[in-house]
């Protein structure tokens, strides 16, 4: 038991209320900056009182940069993401711990060795992939040589060509960022701490691989889902290189991008204003997810480390 003390309390209160303060003064300020006028904000320094123009500037950057649409588009993104990931590492985690093939842990060790390869390395491949991803299936009739004997058959003018891009699509920003080494080694080591006896008792009742993962696993594993909700929900919000990289049109634009076009050139007008008041609005939906689901989250990495 940790002694306490007047001066170490004072002493531990004081950090926790720096840190308090470092967290949340760039919050404030950037809300501040989205009261504020064009003059004002040009200003320096900047005032550090907010201002009367916070619903004129949430307005107009709501009609100018169409966030009702940037916010949908990235909901779907970032959902998607967290549902993909989810059930394709739960599954993988349920496949490498319970059942018994040649060279299991091999593919467990491959399937982490992944969290070295983050987007940013392979980016390129990843887009080569998505921008036509029935490509081998064009090498395979290149090999066979099927385009030039359709020409033969159906004359020169005629060119086989498969082709199916992923590009400026929800499917195209979700699918490439679904696969999750990190939650899959999360679901691996608390499927083992589950007693095998309780596998062979649901054996023993005739309860099959899939009536156990889903009855027994699935509601034993809600708080670890819970916390990976959170994670990788606010992962798949801040993505910001990947879909810059596969949205050309404002169509599918997400909220980090939509930020990025809000803040102001070297040679414009310094609305950064709009711009703090963009980054409000793009941040209230992530901090709602992170509040809703707190006790959720805690308890999931608490019993994560039992």
């Amino acid at each position: 038991m940790v002694d306490r003390s007047p001066v170490r309390d004072a002493l531990t209160h004081a950090v926790l209320w720096l840190g308090i303060l470092l967290v949340v003064f760039p919050i404030y300020y950037a809300f501040v900056a989205a009261t504020l006028s064009l003059e004002e904000v040009a200003r320096a320094p900047m005032p550090l009182i907010p201002g009367r123009h916070l619903l004129e500037n949430l307005q107009t950057v709501w009609s100018k940069a169409h966030l009702g649409r940037v916010l949908f588009n990235t909901f779907v993104m970032a959902a998607g993401i967290t549902v993909g990931k989810i059930a394709i590492s739960i599954l993988s985690a349920f496949a490498v711990t319970y059942f018994r093939f040649r060279f299991r842990m091999a593919a467990f060790w491959m399937i982490f060795v992944t969290l070295m390869l983050p987007v940013e390395v392979r980016i390129i491949p990843t887009y080569a992939v998505a921008s036509n991803i029935i490509a081998p299936l064009q090498w395979i009739s290149e090999w066979l040589y099927l385009p030039e004997l359709t020409q033969a058959l159906m004359g020169r003018r005629f060119e086989l060509k498969l082709e199916l891009s992923l590009l400026d699509s929800y499917a195209g920003l979700i699918l490439p960022l679904v696969a999750s080494a990190t939650a899959t080694f999360l679901f691996r080591q608390f499927f083992l701490t589950i007693p095998e006896e309780l596998a062979e008792a649901a054996k023993i009742d005739g309860a099959g691989p899939l009536r156990f993962f889903w009855a027994v696993l699935v509601p034993m594993s809600r708080t670890n889902v819970a916390a990976l909700v959170v994670i990788l929900f606010v992962y798949g919000w801040n993505q910001y290189l990947w879909p810059l990289l596969i949205t050309t049109t404002p169509d599918v634009s997400t909220a980090m991008i939509t930020l990025r076009h809000l803040m102001p050139g070297p040679n414009d007008p310094p609305t950064w204003h709009l711009a703090m008041a963009g980054a409000l609005v793009i941040l209230i939906p992530p901090a709602l997810v992170v509040t809703v689901m707190q006790r959720w989250f805690v308890q999931g990495l608490i019993e994560g480390e039992k």
